[in-house]
């Protein structure tokens, strides 16, 4: 089965434009991002798959993306749903790990369990997290859930909430992975990038437990 991991990430935030690029530590954000993607023992860094625009706005994502040495995929700007399903189809994977490109902190434990979850019922079509910190959960999916949403869904505009067609529609059978435990339980935290201040937050994370080569756990941001 070939599994690969899709990232929506496009550069023209209205909160914090360019966030993907934004550097800490030296790097942009999104190398801190794909440095915990890749470190998931399902997916080949080849195979980690930044969905894009075609907007020319996000030619610098492209290249950033491409010197880390992932792949990029550009489509709709506001029809997720069909970037996602043409990034899939592009390069044959039959499973994925879903991240959001606004969560630098996403744990690769996660992508795993999420997956394992997953490949261990063929009945499955996708498995989220729940109970942890906003920013940390990831989900996985199939190709065939990706076709269902894809043979249902009617609004173009869908990069927002794209998540609840498959979610919240009774499309899709699915299964929830809980925290680990007590320390992966952080209700007060926010860990996803849009403001400023959280930027500020992620800087100070970063430069206390970043160590370049190394992926820090979940629990060390405490």
């Amino acid at each position: 089965m070939k599994i690969g991991a899709i990232i929506p990430i496009r550069l023209a935030s209205e909160r914090l434009p360019g966030k993907a690029l934004i550097e800490i530590c030296g790097r942009p954000v999104v190398w801190h991002l794909l440095d915990r993607i890749c470190a998931s023992r399902f997916v080949k860094k080849k195979d980690v798959v930044v969905c894009t625009t075609e907007d020319e706005s996000d030619g610098p994502l492209v290249d950033a993306v491409q010197t880390y040495g992932c792949s990029v995929f550009r489509g709709s700007r506001d029809d997720l749903i069909q970037r996602f399903y043409d990034a899939i189809a592009k390069h044959g994977f039959e499973a994925v790990v879903q991240i959001d490109g606004d969560d630098p902190l996403s744990d690769p434990e996660y992508m795993d369990r999420t997956m394992e979850t997953l490949l261990a019922d063929s009945t499955l079509d996708i498995v989220t997290c729940e109970g942890l910190p906003l920013g940390i959960a990831t989900k996985s999916f199939t190709r065939t859930a990706m076709e269902k949403v894809y043979r249902h869904y009617q609004t173009q505009k869908n990069d927002t909430g794209f998540i609840y067609f498959f979610t919240r529609t009774g499309l899709c059978r699915q299964a929830t992975v809980r925290p680990r435990g007590p320390e992966h339980v952080l209700d007060e935290a926010r860990l996803t990038l849009d403001y400023q201040e959280d930027l500020d937050v992620f800087t100070r994370i970063f430069e206390a437990l970043y160590v370049p080569g190394q992926v820090f756990r979940l629990e060390a941001v405490r």
